[in-house]
């Protein structure tokens, strides 16, 4: 993890550039977040009540046309089709899924309406269906934006410094034991994340995301934590009752699977946002709020870009203007390159590549040798 720097912008949507490994600028950007604002045209900060459920009720129907379609004409399939529809279901359905999390992101960040009442409603019903305790999340969410790139208050994949690797660390650290690894965090990444913090900021006890007296919240927040955990308990009872009735199969192949498509790409998306070798991370004596939201990188999903609402190709506008709507997003993110410049990133390197490059190249962060400034720190492999 340490020669980085940012990703060249690419010139062409067709060919975008990938090689050009250039670490961000670190120093105080020139630029002020209102200057940055200015830029942006004045309607990409307003929030359509009717446009947001647009967007949320084009993904139920699919997924519902989706479910549809599994449930009554899977099963008459020989049994050689049904073998490849089934993961065709799993994978387009997770995909679909995904942007329904996303939308509940959107409500958790008050960019779904001018409503707070509105978009709590709306984001705990999606998250909840999605087995996510959402008001739990929106609060730590809300300070990872508010600390990112922070090695001390970040919420999410805070990297380690070379001291705080484990003595497994070396083992893993070869072609079978990353693909282990990005196995293990594609696939329990999210749960044990929520219910034991791994990646997450270290507190001095134990943290979880369904525990209204944990360290992660205050004492304004614990009712809320408490209607998160009734979310996701009736969820899970609606689950049980279908176990009853449809059998564990049929829940496993229909809601399950998907739900783990979604974890996955949840993770990813996230992992690939904040782990570049071209981004530093800052102690106490270098951190600030815009050089820390300026620590992101924008990412090519190509058509699911859109399946995920732009929630992948727009987070460095993002970070900036968190409420804003993600059908704005594409228009703010064309309109703020010109004043970023350099600390604008993007990477248009497949992400099947970029997480294993990723992998490989980002396992700590140390700041440089002989730097004057030992609160930046870089990415780095050498163990």
């Amino acid at each position: 993890m340490g020669a980085g720097g940012r990703m060249s912008v690419p010139t062409s949507p067709k060919k975008p550039e990938f090689n050009s490994l250039k670490r961000v600028p670190y120093s105080k950007p020139p630029f002020t977040l209102s200057e940055i604002k200015k830029a942006i045209p004045p309607h990409c900060f307003q929030r359509s009540v009717l446009r947001s459920f647009s967007y949320l009720l084009y993904d139920f129907i699919l997924a519902s046309l989706f479910y549809h379609v599994a449930t009554n004409y899977f099963p008459n399939l020989p049994q050689a089709l049904s073998n490849v529809a089934w993961p065709l279901y799993w994978a387009m359905q997770g995909c679909i899924l995904t942007g329904v999390w996303v939308i509940a992101h959107e409500c958790g960040h008050h960019a779904f309406s001018d409503y707070q009442w509105l978009d709590d409603t709306v984001g705990l019903i999606l998250h909840s269906s999605l087995l996510v305790p959402y008001f739990s999340w929106k609060y730590s969410h809300r300070r990872h934006h508010s600390n990112t790139g922070s090695l001390e208050r970040d919420e999410v994949f805070v990297p380690k410094k070379k001291s705080g690797l484990r003595w497994w660390a070396k083992h893993f650290n070869n072609p079978p034991g990353r693909f282990l690894s990005i196995t293990i965090q594609l696939t329990l990444g999210w749960p044990l994340y929520l219910a034991f913090n791994v990646a997450g900021r270290p507190y001095d006890r134990f943290a979880c995301h369904y525990d209204p007296y944990g360290p992660i919240f205050s004492d304004r927040e614990r009712l809320q934590i408490y209607i998160s955990d009734a979310g996701v308990l009736a969820v899970a009872y609606a689950l049980y009752r279908l176990v009853l009735a449809k059998g564990v199969g049929w829940v496993i192949s229909v809601y399950g699977v998907p739900l783990l498509v979604v974890n996955a790409f949840l993770v990813m998306i996230t992992y690939l946002q904040h782990t570049h070798p071209s981004l530093p991370h800052y102690d106490s004596s270098e951190w600030d709020w815009m050089r820390g939201a300026l620590s992101t990188v924008d990412r090519d999903y190509g058509i699911l870009n859109k399946v995920f609402h732009n929630i992948t190709d727009t987070h460095v506008a993002h970070h900036l203007f968190s409420t804003m709507p993600h059908y704005h997003a594409m228009v703010a993110t064309k309109a703020i390159k010109p004043i970023l410049g350099e600390y604008y990133q993007f990477d248009g390197m497949p992400v099947y590549k970029a997480i294993w490059r990723e992998a490989k190249e980002c396992l700590y962060v140390e700041p440089d040798e002989g730097d004057k400034d030992k609160g930046v720190f870089w990415f780095r492999n050498k163990l």
